[in-house]
């Protein structure tokens, strides 16, 4: 029987009793008188009891009804203030934001400080930033969105580029000295290379987009940090396959130097990751449009 009982039939008789009449009701609820006695009549029928006594001239509440009403007349009204509270949440400046990102010099030294600036205008907003590589689960919760390099295959999520990151083969010229000559990537086969993450390093031709090739790379170095993988290069410990984010000042003061002249690897896209969700909060719209407006212009300031 609860399960039947509708909660527009109750809401219909809390505003009746408030109003004091079908007539009164029926204007604030935009609602016909007909109606409303419709849905009492139904309501009246489930719970088995008579909650309002009506006549020509008047109407009053019996003693269930009484009971009745100031059981739902509290109940709708903590209900209205949840409604009010989480509709002000979804609209206000404020509340958590919790961001996993990147690492390295991308989640350091551009995300980070794009995130300081975002929480400095909205000081009543509260940041989680965190940087580990653990494969995130947004649906669970934990997070609100993530910065990835690549794409995650999810059709659950969106995926927003925000960046092209240009990535350059890189060794120290006592390493290149040292060692035999390259001139297509194959060549790589025979030397040490530091590996981060991929030991499969795709190239394509400058000239000739469709003339492509994939090697299989192996070093005595190996991390998946990307500081530390400079580090590495500059000691001339072998070649480096790194964002050129990483290391302008080093390809600019001559402290490494391109391998290649007429093989390039192709950018690899900064995304965005959130849930595809209309009904976002302000905070996190706001957020992911800032980030879009920003990133660029930050980077290359």
């Amino acid at each position: 029987m609860k399960n039947e009982i509708n909660l527009g039939d109750i809401r219909a008789f809390v505003v009746i009793a408030k109003a004091g009449s079908f007539t009164g009701a029926a204007q604030i609820l935009a609602c016909s008188r007909s109606q409303l006695s419709k849905q009492l009549l139904q309501l009246e029928s489930i719970l088995g009891i008579k909650l309002i006594t009506r006549t020509t001239r008047s109407q009053r509440l019996t003693q269930q009804g009484k009971q009745f009403f100031e059981q739902c007349s509290r109940s709708l009204d903590g209900i209205n203030f949840a409604v009010e509270q989480v509709m002000d949440d979804a609209n206000a400046m404020r509340g958590e934001l919790n961001i996993n990102c990147v690492g390295g010099y991308i989640g350091e030294e551009i995300i980070a400080p794009l995130v300081s600036r975002f929480k400095q205008m909205h000081p009543d907003i509260v940041i989680n930033l965190d940087f580990t590589s653990k494969r995130v689960d947004l649906v669970s919760g934990e997070f609100d969105l993530v910065f990835r390099m690549g794409m995650l295959e999810d059709s659950n999520l969106i995926a927003r580029k925000v960046l092209d990151i240009p990535i350059v083969t890189l060794a120290s010229p006592q390493y290149l000295q040292k060692n035999t000559a390259l001139s297509h990537p194959k060549d790589l086969k025979e030397h040490q290379c530091i590996v981060g993450s991929m030991n499969r390093w795709s190239f394509t031709h400058k000239d000739t987009a469709t003339k492509k090739v994939e090697v299989s790379v192996t070093g005595s170095f190996k991390s998946k940090n990307g500081r530390v993988m400079l580090h590495s290069a500059l000691a001339a410990n072998g070649i480096v396959r790194l964002p050129t984010l990483y290391c302008q000042q080093e390809i600019a003061n001559g402290s490494l130097v391109p391998v290649f002249t007429d093989w390039i690897i192709p950018n690899t896209p900064l995304y965005l990751v959130y849930l595809q969700d209309k009904f976002q909060p302000a905070r996190l719209k706001s957020f992911i449009s800032f980030i879009n407006e920003n990133i660029e212009s930050y980077i290359f300031e």
